[in-house]
């Protein structure tokens, strides 16, 4: 670890400086709204979002930098990573295992208030060699107390939605480079904060987004770079997935935080998994940018429905009124003309797809099923063998570990495994703060886009102008 780094600034002048610019988060008291009763009060949820937005985006070429950029700032060299996490539900007790399988990665600390998840992770820690782990169990803010401590590099968070920007907010002020799940926040005055901590902290807050690590989406990344599909004209990406099941199971998450999100927000709740990737194909952010967003949605009719032929009467859902759209349909227009489409569904029968498509000049590829047709290799308007690829363009990280382990075809222990990498070799990160920002944008914007009737709405340029340079992402080279 480099003890001569420069050192992050005070918490307490990031705090005075960032007086008045905190977003008010959403807490654990408002996951009750959504009841019949509350309709009103989630309407009124609902325009005060829509104005915070407008208010935002009207303002985002004249927002004010308040630290110095975060893009291409590499992280401090550090023999062991040491890591806490925060969340240990399905998706923390369940990525706990991916820290756990690198040599130079410590797991420090847990925290969750469900103290029988502590101790199930604490458990697999003490397997893997390690020491036992600090546990943090006592009540919902017991995280400010794990990210106090002094022996920690970073912090994943892996907890409800509406917790992400204030449990980012305590890494980065307790000098913490922070990993969040998506989406990272909610408002764009919560993803603008975030920006500005993280400059002022000078300290990284990323999305993780492990689809940007999938086989699929890093082999068309780097035909992309190569020129295999010629100008790129347009993209798409979705996460269309049918969550009925688990959203009214009593079991699989914890309390039905995520089903209420249907109740307050009618766009697209979730663009990070098919946005991402997309965005890594354009350079997004690494020179061109993402400008507008005009969305559009169905009426609201798939949990309700569901509700109906599955819970019984009596179920605290009864006094739910959903407004989510079932489909959300949004055009995202970049600096440089190119069109991409975002499709978001997780209320009716619909086979998993992320969509995945990149079309260009030469050709095009389309996913679920992988097929392409690229000019000159194929002809007749028939599509060719993806697989065809795989020897000249898999990137790197997927020829040195064929068969990762762990979740969703190994595409997370490949984004943990390069994050960690990263950290201990002092390298710049894939993916930063400004990507985080940008990836999140459409959860506020499709909605305000929609209850406009598809007005278009502006993307903020959360880089202030860094987005013109380009520079490395996901698409990176071997370290020697």
């Amino acid at each position: 670890m480099n003890d001569n780094a420069p050192q992050p600034p005070s918490r307490r002048s990031v705090l005075r400086t960032t007086a008045g610019v905190a977003g008010a988060g959403i807490g654990l008291g408002a996951l009750g709204a959504g009841s019949a009763e509350a309709a009103p009060a989630a309407t009124a949820g609902e325009a005060a979002l829509t104005t915070e937005t407008a208010g935002a985006a009207g303002t985002a070429a004249t927002r004010t930098r308040r630290g110095a950029t975060m893009a291409g700032v590499p992280f401090d060299r550090r023999s062991t990573v040491r890591v806490g996490i925060v969340g240990l539900g399905n998706r923390g007790g369940s990525m706990i295992d991916m820290f756990l399988a690198l040599p130079w990665v410590r797991v420090v600390a847990l925290c969750d208030p469900v103290k029988a998840k502590t101790e199930r992770a604490a458990a697999k820690v003490v397997a893997a060699g390690q020491p036992s782990p600090a546990v943090y169990t006592h009540g919902e803010h017991d995280y400010e107390n794990l990210c106090q401590r002094s022996d920690l590099d970073f912090v994943y968070v892996a907890t409800p939605w509406e917790l992400h920007v204030e449990m980012a907010r305590a890494a980065m002020l307790n000098g913490k480079h922070v990993g969040v799940e998506c989406p990272i926040a909610m408002t764009l005055e919560d993803l603008w904060e975030l920006v500005d901590l993280s400059e002022q902290t000078r300290r990284h807050c990323m999305q993780l987004e492990n689809c940007c690590y999938g086989r699929n989406e890093m082999r068309v990344l780097r035909m992309a770079h190569a020129g295999k599909f010629g100008d790129l004209l347009h993209g798409a990406g979705a996460y269309n997935h049918d969550l009925r099941e688990l959203m009214f199971s009593p079991t699989y998450y914890e309390g039905p935080w995520r089903r209420l999100w249907h109740t307050r927000l009618r766009g697209d709740l979730y663009p990070n998994h098919g946005f991402g990737p997309v965005a890594n194909y354009m350079d997004v952010n690494r020179g061109d940018r993402v400008v507008s967003i005009s969305s559009f949605g169905t009426p609201a009719l798939g949990l309700a429905q569901y509700r109906a032929a599955k819970m019984p009467p009596g179920d605290p859902s009864w006094k739910e009124t959903y407004i989510g759209s079932d489909r959300t349909i949004s055009l995202v227009q970049t600096a440089k003309g190119r069109v991409i489409r975002l499709e978001h569904d997780v209320s009716t029968p619909h086979p998993y797809s992320r969509i995945n498509s990149l079309g260009g000049t030469r050709g095009v590829f389309e996913d679920y099923p992988a097929r392409i047709y690229l000019e000159p290799d194929h002809k007749g308007h028939q599509w060719g063998d993806f697989a065809a690829y795989a020897t000249e363009f898999d990137h790197w990280l997927w020829k040195e570990h064929a068969n990762p382990p762990g979740g969703h075809g190994g595409m997370d222990y490949i984004m943990i495994y390069r994050l960690m990498q990263c950290m201990q070799l002092g390298l710049v990160p894939d993916f930063d703060v400004y990507d985080a920002a940008t990836w999140t944008a459409p959860v506020p914007l499709s909605h305000a886009s929609i209850k406009a009737k598809g007005a278009p709405q502006e993307i903020p340029d959360f880089t202030r102008g860094e987005w013109k340079k380009a520079r490395s992402g996901v698409d990176s080279v071997k370290p020697a």
